[in-house]
């Protein structure tokens, strides 16, 4: 006895997968069919990893070619599961003009996270890139003292018809905060869906221009702003900053694990160890350990995750910030050279990331050009 292929496809036309509408043919559940003599093998290929359906399946399969063509056949069903239910990503929507978000984080405060975001934004812009800075940390804005702009406001212009802000601009780097609409002894005391509001009238009722890298500068721990955050804006990485202890990296790892959570999936660009050591002005040759040694560069070997440098403590950096000039401004300084080296780390991240992308999602800095020089002219 030699069974029919034909007719064994035919006889499975009759039934369906449960949950579906069309026949095992038609909606590609049924693979492949081979046929040996009074034998026949049937694979399928079903959506749902549920038992009873996949029961339920080979039943009918083993029924329908009984029924319809031997009822003596020998039938053997294997069945694989591929779900095509995907969880939906956070995404925002992009804003026209900008090319890449890079969200500076952290787990814990008190890390140096808008310090280094000062000085990240300051290196790009000597390097030649277009920057700006969204301060989105509302209840502890920092960016506009570390730029010396606190008594400044932004100015309302018309694009398209449409009143938009136009930021505050200082050492190349345009800005935005939240620090510019409240007064210096005045506490913010908002709750989540406020302050979320407040974000997205920064981010998209204002006149921002052209802009390289948009560096958005994120409060401590994992909440609703960060949320907010990823709701809004097309973030292409986030850069984690941490200290050595293993309070802060404890804080830090939790930090990573939400923006590669499958909800957001936001690739991380780097990690970057501030107060990794600490030298004396008068003794710069020296190195003191005093959070710990090489914390966040065993982290982020841990994690798999690209570690962009370390930053030193010292006495000029913390004073730069007070004075708002940030230190990478300094020239020919060990703290210059630390940010030119992480920055550097930072795009050359980002271009490797935009590689990854297909074309209608690629982001346009494709290339290191810019990086190897030290001031914009």
């Amino acid at each position: 006895m030699k069974l029919d292929r034909k007719e064994i496809l035919k006889s499975l036309e009759t039934i369906s997968v449960a949950g579906e509408g069309k026949n095992m043919v038609e909606s590609g559940a049924v693979q492949n069919v081979m046929t040996f003599g009074d034998e026949v093998v049937v694979d399928l290929v079903l959506q749902t990893p549920a038992l009873h359906i996949k029961k339920r399946a080979e039943v009918d399969v083993m029924k329908a070619i009984h029924e319809h063509v031997e009822q003596k056949a020998k039938v053997k069903v294997n069945i694989k599961v591929e779900s095509t239910d995907k969880k939906p990503e956070i995404k925002g929507k992009a804003l026209p003009g900008i090319s890449n978000v890079i969200a500076v984080a952290s787990g814990k405060g008190g890390v140096g996270k808008s310090t280094v975001t000062a000085n990240l934004a300051v290196t790009l812009s000597k390097m030649g890139f277009k920057v700006g800075i969204l301060d989105a940390d509302i209840y502890g804005p920092s960016i506009p003292m570390m730029f010396d702009v606190e008594a400044s406001r932004p100015l309302s212009v018309n694009v398209d018809g449409k009143s938009k802000m136009k930021p505050v601009e200082n050492y190349g780097v345009k800005i935005l905060s939240i620090g510019f609409f409240t007064q210096p002894n005045q506490a913010v005391i908002w709750r989540g869906p406020m302050a979320s509001k407040a974000l997205n009238q920064m981010i998209f009722d204002a006149a921002w221009g052209e802009l390289d890298f948009l560096l958005v500068d994120l409060p401590p721990g994992t909440g609703d702003i960060h949320l907010s955050i990823m709701q809004s804006l097309p973030v292409t990485g986030a850069v984690i900053v941490s200290t050595p202890q293993n309070v802060a990296l404890a804080d830090a790892k939790k930090g990573v694990a939400m923006f590669r959570q499958e909800s957001i999936n936001v690739p991380v660009l780097g990690i970057i160890e501030n107060m990794a050591y600490f030298t004396p002005e008068e003794l710069p040759e020296n190195k003191y350990y005093i959070f710990g040694r090489e914390g966040a560069k065993n982290l982020a070997k841990d994690i798999e995750t690209p570690f962009l440098g370390e930053i030193p403590l010292v006495q000029s950096l913390r004073e730069s910030g007070d004075i708002g000039r940030p230190a990478a401004m300094q020239e020919s300084t060990p703290l210059e050279t630390a940010f030119q080296e992480i920055t550097r780390g930072m795009v050359q991240e980002t271009v490797n990331r935009n590689k990854s992308l297909p074309p209608t999602e690629a982001i346009k800095i494709t290339t290191m050009a810019g990086c190897s020089a030290v001031n914009k002219k």
